[in-house]
């Protein structure tokens, strides 16, 4: 298994790592200010990781804006609800 220098887990491209981002902030609840916002190309590795610095990812920005993130969390909340009966 690969690593990297930072210890960060690694995404192969960039779509993968725009969909962690989402899966991230979908399954945790982060205190507003923090958490990962965007990824980015490590020089160390060549491979993709999550960052709370910088500008948050157009993606992430229109699945807060819409709601989907929000509508995700309650989706998934039902199903952790209906898996323990």
């Amino acid at each position: 298994m690969r690593t990297c220098v930072t210890h960060k887990r690694l995404y192969q491209d960039y779509d993968a790592a725009v969909s962690a981002l989402i899966e991230a902030r979908t399954r945790f609840d982060y205190a507003p200010n923090q958490g990962p916002v965007t990824v980015y190309k490590c020089e160390e590795c060549g491979f993709y990781h999550l960052t709370s610095q910088g500008k948050m990812n157009e993606t992430l920005e229109e699945y807060l804006v819409t709601g989907k993130i929000k509508l995700q969390k309650e989706a998934d909340r039902w199903l952790n609800k209906l898996k323990k009966k």
